[in-house]
């Protein structure tokens, strides 16, 4: 898969987290600029590009955010871009290792487009239908980007 205007922004404080996510995303064949960001605050200064961070452009198709970070979790970035009319309409998917009801609450009233528990792997996404729908909108959503 291919489209130059498509792009990932990948928002996770773990490396080992991070790494698995670029394994399974070619596994899948997903060639797509990836952009990583370790917390919630160095996202936003990617997104807003603020003073001594480039301005990602265009904004990525895609977030995943995991929402157990530093300095600004996942849940508190999602506030903020949700409050941003200029980011409020980009697509999120969270990743996390919390199987937390709360954490998936609040995602969900903050417009999230699917809640995927890590480790992720593409191959287990028949886990069942709300995986199985997040996985298929994730590259539904990668495949409609305008060129």
């Amino acid at each position: 898969m291919s489209d130059s205007q498509a792009s990932i922004l990948l928002v996770e404080d773990d490396y080992l987290d991070a790494m698995s996510v670029e394994r399974e995303l070619r596994k899948i064949k997903v060639m797509v600029p990836l952009h990583k960001a370790k917390n919630g605050r160095e996202a936003l200064g990617m997104l807003r590009g603020e003073p001594g961070v480039p301005k990602l452009n265009p904004l990525p198709t895609i977030i995943l955010l995991d929402i157990n970070m530093p300095k600004m979790n996942g849940i508190e970035f999602l506030e903020e871009i949700r409050r941003d009319p200029f980011l409020s309409h980009l697509n999120v998917f969270i990743m996390t290792t919390s199987s937390e009801d709360s954490d998936r609450h609040a995602a969900q009233n903050l417009r999230v487009n699917g809640y995927i528990v890590k480790p992720l792997t593409f191959d287990t996404f028949n886990d069942g239908a709300s995986s199985l729908d997040s996985f298929s909108l994730f590259l539904d959503l990668l495949k409609l980007k305008p060129q």
